[in-house]
């Protein structure tokens, strides 16, 4: 299994996602959690398992909530580059692949 690294602001939406269902309430927060570390730890096991949305990246979706985690498989970890919700802008994280 691949270890993982966030892009910063991957991470903060993620944290943000996180605080906004643990608003909504405990549980829902908890579950949030769990599933997002479920499929990090599905896309670490098989980085190449989910469908190619770019030439270099990859979204995996998360289930139960409008989220997927896109990532980049690289030769010694999977970098995620977003913790997206797929009603939003669907490009926003574009500008990260050059950082």
């Amino acid at each position: 299994m691949k270890p993982f690294r966030f892009h910063r602001e991957a991470d903060a939406k993620f944290t943000e996602a996180l605080n906004h269902y643990t608003g909504l309430g405990p549980r829902l927060g908890g579950d949030f959690y769990d599933k997002i570390e479920k499929v990090i730890a599905a896309v670490c096991a098989h980085p190449r398992s989910s469908r190619q949305i770019d030439p270099r990246v990859r979204r995996h979706l998360v289930p139960k909530f409008p989220y997927g985690v896109l990532d980049i498989d690289e030769p010694d970890c999977v970098w995620i580059i977003a913790v997206a919700h797929l009603k939003r802008d669907p490009d926003y994280w574009k500008n990260r692949l050059t950082d």
